[in-house]
């Protein structure tokens, strides 16, 4: 610790140590704010080996982060024919968001799934030239712990 601060007692100096910021540092990321297109999603276990894609080459998604922490996101597959019984994909969420330089957390608000409201969404956060990669944490699939990253491109920035 720094000492920043000396007082003589009695002949003696007594050194105050110096009280550190109680906010965290963040490192510096690029700008988030602004809108966004979803790309593409690409998966792999935890050995490396790819997955298949787990969206629809049709599907579409936007993010919106906002200056002051405001978020929603949406993905929704746009096929056009599905076999019977078969839903379609669709998944939103919306809420409060910070970043530490490597990592996006939402406060969810509100979700198209309602376990998720109410709990925090976190996504790890890289860039790739213009594109912002997103990393949910790992997730099992059926008996395969998937691990996935979600590609972004700006549309906008606010």
């Amino acid at each position: 610790m720094r000492l920043a601060h000396r007082r003589i007692c009695r002949r003696r100096v007594i050194r105050w140590p110096q009280w550190p910021n109680r906010k965290p540092r963040r490192k510096k990321m690029p700008d988030v704010a602004g809108t966004w297109r979803y790309i593409t999603c690409t998966a792999h276990d935890g050995k490396g080996n790819k997955l298949p894609d787990p969206y629809s080459p049709l599907t579409e998604g936007r993010l919106y982060l906002s200056a002051d922490g405001r978020m929603m996101s949406v993905l929704c597959d746009h096929a056009q024919d599905f076999a019977p019984g078969q839903a379609r994909f669709y998944s939103s969420y919306c809420g409060r968001y910070s970043s530490d330089g490597g990592t996006l957390i939402t406060k969810v608000y509100a979700a198209s799934d309602p376990s998720r409201v109410g709990g925090e969404q976190v996504r790890g956060v890289r860039f790739e030239g213009e594109r912002m990669v997103l990393s949910p944490p790992p997730a099992k699939m059926g008996d395969v712990m998937q691990h996935r990253e979600i590609y972004w491109e700006r549309l906008s920035s606010i």
